[in-house]
C-alpha cells in the first residue's frame, strides 16, 4: 500500500446566503440559523497511504502548525477512532483563501474524513463522520453531508433544501478575519428571531456578523459597497469574502472583469450536491461492483 497515491478529492467552498444569530445555549455556544449554499469549486486533496502510523502533510500552510491544521487533526481523529494502523501522506492543492468565511479549513477537514474513511476502509456512515467532524468545527458536518442545507442550533441541525441555481462572484479583500474574535465581540447582535425555512427570502434576511466586520475592517466595507452596485451582495460567514448573486455565468463574468485589481475573486455555481458528495458516491459505487 505504501507509495500508492490516490486521485484528487474535492474540497468545495460554501456560502452562507444568510446568517442570523438567535442567542447562546447553556454552554455559551451561539445559536444560529443559516443557509449553506454548496459551490462547485474549491481546494483539492490527494492521499498516499503508508505502512507506518505517521500523518504527514506535504505542504503545510504558512503560519499554521501541523498540530493545529484541521487536515492533520481530522486524519488523526479518524485514525484513533477506528484504530487504524496505517498512516497517510496528504497533499493539499490550496485555492480557497484562509479566513474568508467560505469554509476552507472546515471543508479540508471534511474531505480528509470522507476520503480516509473510504481509503482506510473504516466503514463509518456520514452521520458518524459528521459527529466526529463536529468536534473539529461547527461547519465540518455540513461539508460531510455535502448538500445545500438550512441549518440551525450551533450548526449541527441541518436538512437539505433545493433552491434555484444561481451563479456567484466571490471576492476576497485580501485580509484574514478571525471567527473567534467575531463571535467574542460584545457588539455582535445575538437577538434575531427564528424564521421558518419556507418563509426564507434573500432580501428579507441578513448576515448578523456583517456590520461588526465592516466596522472593524474597512477593506470588507469597501468591497461590499462596490459589489452591491452591480447585484445583490452580502458577506459570507464571518468574512472576509463577499459574494454577489447572478442569474447567469455571463453576468458574473462581466462584473468580475470590472473588479479592481487589488481584489481576488472566483466565479462559482451553486449546486444542491457538492463535488465531494458526488466523488464519495462514485467511489462507493465502484467498490460495490
Amino acid at each position: 500500500m505504501d507509495n500508492q497515491l490516490t486521485d484528487w478529492w474535492p474540497s468545495p467552498a460554501k456560502l452562507n446566503l444568510f446568517l442570523h444569530i438567535l442567542g447562546r445555549n447553556e454552554r455559551g455556544y451561539h445559536l444560529l440559523q443559516t443557509l449553506f449554499q454548496m459551490l462547485d469549486v474549491g481546494d483539492k486533496l490527494a492521499f498516499r497511504l503508508t505502512n507506518d502510523e505517521k500523518i504527514i502533510l506535504t505542504n503545510p500552510l504558512a503560519g499554521v502548525a501541523d498540530e493545529d491544521n484541521l487536515i492533520v487533526r481530522a486524519a488523526r481523529l479518524l485514525q484513533t477512532t477506528c484504530k487504524v494502523t496505517q498512516g497517510v501522506t496528504i497533499t493539499l492543492d490550496k485555492h480557497l483563501p484562509m479566513g474568508g468565511g467560505i469554509g476552507g479549513g472546515s471543508s479540508n477537514a471534511a474531505t480528509t474524513l470522507v476520503a480516509l474513511n473510504e481509503l482506510w476502509k473504516c466503514k463509518l456512515n456520514n452521520t458518524q463522520l459528521a459527529e466526529l467532524g463536529l468536534s473539529l468545527g461547527a461547519d465540518v458536518p455540513i461539508f460531510i453531508h455535502g448538500e445545500t442545507a438550512f441549518a440551525s442550533g450551533v450548526g449541527e441541525k441541518v436538512f437539505p433544501v433545493k433552491i434555484a441555481p444561481k451563479w456567484y462572484l466571490v471576492a476576497n479583500p485580501g485580509i484574514h478575519v478571525s471567527t473567534a474574535e467575531v463571535f467574542a465581540a460584545a457588539e455582535l447582535p445575538r437577538n434575531s428571531s427564528a424564521i421558518n425555512w419556507h418563509d426564507y427570502k434573500f432580501e428579507e434576511t441578513r448576515n448578523d456578523c456583517q456590520t461588526l466586520v465592516t466596522n472593524r475592517h474597512p477593506e470588507v466595507a469597501k468591497l461590499l459597497q462596490w459589489l452591491v452596485h452591480y447585484a445583490p451582495s452580502r458577506m459570507t460567514g464571518t468574512g472576509a469574502c463577499v459574494f454577489a448573486t447572478f442569474a447567469s455565468q455571463a453576468q458574473a463574468m462581466e462584473v468580475q472583469a470590472r473588479l479592481p485589481i487589488e481584489w481576488t475573486s472566483f466565479i462559482a455555481k451553486g449546486v444542491d450536491q457538492s463535488p465531494l458528495k458526488i466523488k464519495q458516491q462514485t467511489v462507493r459505487a465502484a467498490s460495490d461492483m
